[in-house]
C-alpha cells in the first residue's frame, strides 16, 4: 500500500495558544457578531425551553430556571396535562448536562485520528486513522470493537468516511479518485480488502469530462442511502448513484479546492458545499439547466472553508474557516454571485503559520453571515464543526475541535463559549455529540479517541457507563423522559 505516515509529535506552537483558564464561561465575541434578531434564536430558545404546560405547572409564568428535581416532580404529579415530557422540556434538562467530564480513554492507536462519528442512533461510533486503519465501535456493548477495517489502497490518510442511514455499509475515501465501499454488516471482526471482506472501489473519475486524476475531501450518504455526495481536489462536487453503481452526476462548483460536501435535509435536493475559495454555495438539483448553476453564494469567511454541518431543516448551515471562526448562514440571504472580493491575507497558509492577531476581528466588507463564533483555531488540517443534538439539547450549541488539541462548545443565541475540553496533547480534528446521551467523543492527532460524559454525581455517572445497551436507555428514560 501506497502511503506516508506522520509521527506523532507535539507541535512547539500549541501550547503557547491555550487559555490558562479553565475555559468555561468566556465571553470571546464582538457585539456585531450576533444578528440576533433573525427567527433562528427563536426557534433554538422555542426548542431548548420548558413549554409553557410545563412552565404553567411547576412556576407560574415567570421566566425563571426551573430546577430539574421540579421538572421531574411536576411530571410524576402530571402537573401539565401531559403525563410527560415534550421534546422541549427533554431538551431542556439534557442541555443543562455539558459533556464535560473526561476525558476517558475509548482507544489509542499510534497514526493520527482524522475522523470520527457516531451512527445516528447512537448505538456504533467510527473513527478513521492515517494508518488506513477504521474502526467501528459498538457503544452500547463497552465500546469494543465491532469492526476493524484496513482501507484498500490508501494514499496518505483517510480523508472521510459515512455509514450508510441502515448501518449496513460504510464508505471511506483518501487522495484519491476512488472511493471504497464495504459491507459492515458481515460477521467477520478483521476486513481486509477481498479477502475477508469485499471492498468495492467506486470510482469518481469516470466522467466524459475527466482525463485526470484528483483527491476526495469529503463524503457523504443521502438519508435514504441510495446516492454519495462528494467533495473534490478539482473544485468539483460529484454525484454518485449507487442503486444504478454509475457517476450521474459532476459540478464545477467552486474555484479551489472542494474541503466538504453535505445534503442539506432529507429531501436531497439541496446540496451545501465549502472551499479554499472562502466561499459557501448552495445547489438545488431541482433547477439545474446546465450542471454548474448554482443556486446562491454566501460570503462572509475570509479564508478557506474547512467544514459545513446542516441544521437538517434545509435552511440553516454553519462552517468552520481557516480565518479561526465558526460562521451560522441562512440560505435566504444567499446572492446569485459573488459580488465583492474578500481582503487578502499576503504569504500566509494555515499549514505552517499562526493566524496574524491583527486579523482576527477583519471582518468581510460583505458579510452575509447570521453569527460569528471566536475561540477555536483552525490551523495545519481541515478541522470540523456541529450543532449539538437536536432531541437532547434543541441545538442550542455549537461545538468544534481545535488545533490546540481542545474541544470548544458555543452557545448558539449568545455566542458565549460556554465549555472548552482540554485532554488532548495534539490537534482535535474531529468530534461527535451522542444524539441523545450528555456524552461527546474527541478524536486527535496524539491517536487517541476519548469520551467526555456530564459531570453529575459520580456514583450515577459510574453506574450508567458501565450499563449496557436497552439498560442505559431504560436509565436515561426514567432519569429524564
Amino acid at each position: 500500500m501506497g502511503y506516508a505516515m506522520s509521527k506523532l509529535e507535539l507541535d512547539p506552537n500549541l501550547r503557547d495558544n491555550r487559555q490558562t483558564s479553565g475555559g468555561a464561561h468566556v465571553r470571546q465575541r464582538h457585539d456585531e457578531d450576533i444578528d440576533i434578531d433573525n427567527e433562528i434564536f427563536y426557534l433554538i430558545r422555542l426548542r431548548s425551553e420548558p413549554s409553557e404546560s410545563t412552565r404553567k405547572s411547576t412556576q407560574g409564568r415567570r421566566k425563571m430556571p426551573i430546577s430539574t428535581v421540579r421538572m421531574l416532580s411536576g411530571r410524576e404529579a402530571n402537573g401539565s396535562g401531559r403525563g410527560r415530557f415534550s421534546l422541549s422540556d427533554c431538551s431542556y434538562v439534557l442541555g443543562r448536562y455539558l459533556p464535560v467530564s473526561g476525558p476517558r480513554p475509548v482507544d489509542r492507536m499510534d497514526t493520527r485520528a482524522y475522523v470520527s462519528q457516531f451512527s445516528a442512533d447512537g448505538s456504533l461510533f467510527v473513527a478513521g486513522f492515517q494508518g488506513s486503519h477504521i474502526r467501528i465501535y459498538d457503544v452500547d456493548n463497552g465500546w469494543k470493537v465491532r469492526k476493524d477495517i484496513l482501507a484498500k489502497n490508501l494514499r496518505w490518510t483517510i480523508t472521510d468516511t459515512s455509514l450508510s442511514p441502515n448501518q449496513r455499509h460504510l464508505v471511506y475515501a483518501s487522495l484519491s479518485p476512488v472511493v471504497n465501499i464495504v459491507n459492515v454488516g458481515t460477521s467477520t471482526k478483521e476486513s481486509y480488502a477481498n479477502v475477508t471482506d469485499i471492498h468495492d472501489g467506486l470510482d469518481f473519475s469516470l466522467h466524459d469530462d475527466v482525463d485526470y486524476s484528483f483527491n476526495i475531501f469529503s463524503v457523504k450518504f443521502s438519508s435514504d442511502g441510495r446516492e454519495l455526495v462528494a467533495g473534490s481536489s478539482d473544485c468539483s462536487i460529484y454525484v454518485y448513484d449507487l442503486e444504478a453503481n454509475k457517476l450521474t452526476s459532476r459540478i464545477p462548483a467552486h474555484s479551489s479546492d472542494v474541503n466538504t460536501v453535505t445534503f442539506a435535509d432529507d429531501t436531497g435536493h439541496l446540496i451545501y458545499s465549502g472551499s479554499d475559495d472562502n466561499l459557501c454555495k448552495v445547489w438545488d438539483r431541482r433547477c439545474f439547466i446546465t450542471e454548474g448553476q448554482v443556486a446562491g453564494v454566501l460570503t462572509g469567511h475570509l479564508e478557506g472553508v474547512t467544514f459545513i454541518d446542516s441544521r437538517g431543516d434545509g435552511r440553516y448551515f454553519i462552517s468552520n474557516g481557516k480565518d479561526q471562526t465558526i460562521k451560522m448562514w441562512d440560505i435566504r440571504k444567499m446572492s446569485s454571485s459573488v459580488n465583492c472580493f474578500r481582503p487578502r491575507i499576503s504569504n500566509w497558509d494555515y499549514r505552517y503559520t499562526q493566524y496574524p492577531p491583527h486579523k482576527k476581528y477583519m471582518k468581510h466588507p460583505s458579510d452575509q453571515s447570521l453569527a460569528t463564533y471566536r475561540g477555536h483555531s483552525v490551523l495545519r488540517t481541515l478541522i470540523r464543526c456541529y450543532f449539538s443534538p437536536a432531541y437532547s439539547t434543541g441545538q442550542k450549541y455549537i461545538y468544534t475541535g481545535s488545533h490546540d488539541a481542545c474541544v470548544y462548545i458555543y452557545d448558539v443565541v449568545s455566542g458565549d463559549q460556554v465549555e472548552r475540553l482540554d485532554g488532548h496533547q495534539l490537534p482535535v480534528r474531529d468530534c461527535s455529540w451522542h444524539p441523545y446521551y450528555p456524552m461527546l467523543v474527541s478524536s486527535s492527532w496524539d491517536g487517541r479517541i476519548a469520551r467526555w460524559e456530564f459531570s453529575g454525581n459520580d456514583e450515577v455517572s459510574d453506574l450508567i457507563n458501565r450499563s449496557r445497551g436497552p439498560i442505559r436507555n431504560q436509565m436515561f428514560r426514567v432519569m429524564y423522559l
